[in-house]
């Protein structure tokens, strides 16, 4: 019998993306139509993000554990966040928290690990940008990391919060997100993480200067292994 899986979601395009790759990618490891059983609660982003832009990340963990405690009681063995911004809470959640959680920034840092990068550069929100979500992750596995400049930081964050959340994917946007890129390739980057959930909807591995890792996909397929106990093959 598979775990149940809870989301807590806080974007909708990202938390879609993650909810449809564990609906799709479960039946390659269960059978055919199978999937485990996903429940997924979310407060208005607004919510969310009038307690960011003051930098009140205990009223983001509060949010988070309003969350968690909803899906807990649906029966959730353990919850997974499709958004990194707001796992700069994680700290504050987790120890209040009624059940295990998966961090999705170790998830990334964990294949980045396995796949030997040593450079990476990460795009995201401002906040994750200039924030210790990923940081204190890749450092920890000895990875080093850039984030683009504070032009561009702003401009990325502009797009990302008045577009992709919005489901708006521009071929504008997707050719900056691809010079951008270029650019971390240019300081030595040998990888991008995708550190915002909507942008592996924009940037595909396919156009992107250099390899991807696609934080939303990643972290769905961590959460079917462990569902699961089956390894994906993707």
């Amino acid at each position: 019998m598979a775990k149940h899986i809870g989301i807590v979601a806080c974007s909708a395009e990202g938390a879609s993306l993650c909810y449809r790759t564990i609906c799709i990618e479960g039946a390659g490891l269960m059978g055919r139509y199978a999937h485990p059983e996903l429940t997924m609660h979310t407060h208005s982003l607004s919510e969310y993000m009038r307690c960011i832009e003051v930098d009140d990340w205990e009223g983001v963990a509060s949010l988070m554990l309003s969350s968690v405690a909803k899906i807990a009681k649906a029966g959730a063995d353990f919850a997974i966040c499709p958004d990194n911004t707001i796992h700069q809470a994680f700290d504050l959640v987790i120890r209040e928290s009624p059940i295990p959680w998966l961090h999705i920034a170790e998830e990334v840092a964990t294949e980045a690990k396995r796949q030997n990068y040593e450079r990476l550069g990460v795009l995201g929100t401002r906040f994750l940008m200039e924030g210790p979500v990923y940081s204190t992750k890749l450092a920890a596995l000895g990875i080093e990391h850039r984030t683009p400049e504070e032009s561009d930081r702003g401009r990325i964050n502009d797009i990302i919060l008045d577009e992709l959340i919005y489901g708006r994917f521009s071929s504008d946007a997707r050719a900056y997100f691809d010079e951008v890129i270029a650019g971390l390739r240019n300081q030595g980057c040998d990888a991008v993480i995708l550190g915002c959930t909507e942008i592996p909807l924009l940037v595909t591995q396919e156009d992107s200067p250099l390899p991807t890792l696609d934080s939303t996909r990643l972290l769905a397929r961590a959460a079917l292994r462990k569902a699961t106990g089956i390894a994906s093959q993707q």
